[in-house]
């Protein structure tokens, strides 16, 4: 698993973050999402690292990187601090401008990165994903049959009990699509208690925190700067709720682009290389 790349832990301001990187070119930043960590990239770094210098980090409080102090306002597990640990870690590495890719909850870290960071992000893509707050304003009966667990997550103690009495049967996954190494590397993820709390608390505040730095980008009309690309999974629920995805991101981008893959929400594992080939067409321009 990621062959030719170095693994670190490197210590930041605020987080200590487990890391792989390699390859050569341009920077690229590959961020996972929920209850993944950094190996869910496995089959698609590779690829991109014959072009780009290639980073893939397990988000703050994910996986084998450290996790964050509670608060009230849960906002050390916002999208806001998670992108300021992107962008340190990225400067840590030599980069002060990269492109970034995200998915699921890693791509509200990236949305954030360009929003506060914009001059040190140089394309965004997001892949299965709308603005959070674009999600909660667009909530109906659909969203809470198909989403129900963003409002379980944000509940108090019980979504730690009810996933670590059985974090296998609770999460699935298998190493068909992940391969033995990242489906192991998941699996101590899943099994360890501060990471499930970790991964709940990013839950907790996207309802909160997260919702309210959107909005505050809204009033002041602030947009994505760089070059934009949406990706979503034609087997998921994206376009079942929202209907025209990129309409949705049509206020918060200028410079716009994407279509879907026809494969499951995991779109790194399930179709690695046609998702690579995405990615490069966008990133090469």
């Amino acid at each position: 698993m990621f062959e030719g790349f170095t693994e670190e832990r490197l210590v930041l301001k605020d987080a200590t973050l487990h890391v792989r990187h390699g390859g050569t070119g341009a920077p690229v930043l590959l961020l996972h999402g929920h209850p993944r960590t950094h190996a869910t990239w496995a089959q698609v770094a590779p690829l991109l690292a014959r072009h780009f210098t290639v980073v893939c980090p397990d988000l703050r409080g994910f996986g084998e990187s450290s996790k964050p102090a509670d608060t009230a306002d849960h906002a050390g597990s916002s999208k806001r601090a998670k992108a300021a640990d992107c962008v340190q870690l990225m400067r840590r590495l030599g980069h002060s401008r990269f492109a970034v890719v995200g998915h699921d909850r890693g791509a509200y870290v990236a949305f954030r990165a360009a929003m506060d960071h914009p001059d040190a992000i140089s394309r965004l893509v997001v892949l299965d994903a709308v603005p959070i707050v674009e999600a909660l304003e667009r909530c109906n009966a659909r969203f809470a049959q198909r989403w129900w667990h963003w409002f379980f997550y944000a509940q108090p103690d019980k979504p730690e009990r009810a996933i670590l009495a059985d974090p296998d049967a609770w999460y699935g996954g298998s190493p068909k699509h992940m391969g033995a190494e990242a489906f192991e590397d998941f699996r101590r993820a899943i099994h360890d208690p501060d990471a499930v709390h970790a991964m709940v608390e990013d839950y907790r505040a996207g309802l909160g925190v997260d919702r309210m730095h959107d909005e505050e980008d809204r009033r002041g009309g602030r947009k994505i700067r760089c070059p934009m690309l949406c990706m979503w999974a034609k087997q998921d629920d994206l376009e079942a709720l929202y209907g025209d995805v990129l309409g949705v991101w049509a206020s918060w981008a200028s410079d716009l682009r994407g279509g879907s893959l026809d494969c499951g929400h995991h779109m790194a594992e399930e179709k690695p290389v046609e998702l690579a080939a995405q990615l490069l067409n966008f990133l090469r321009r």
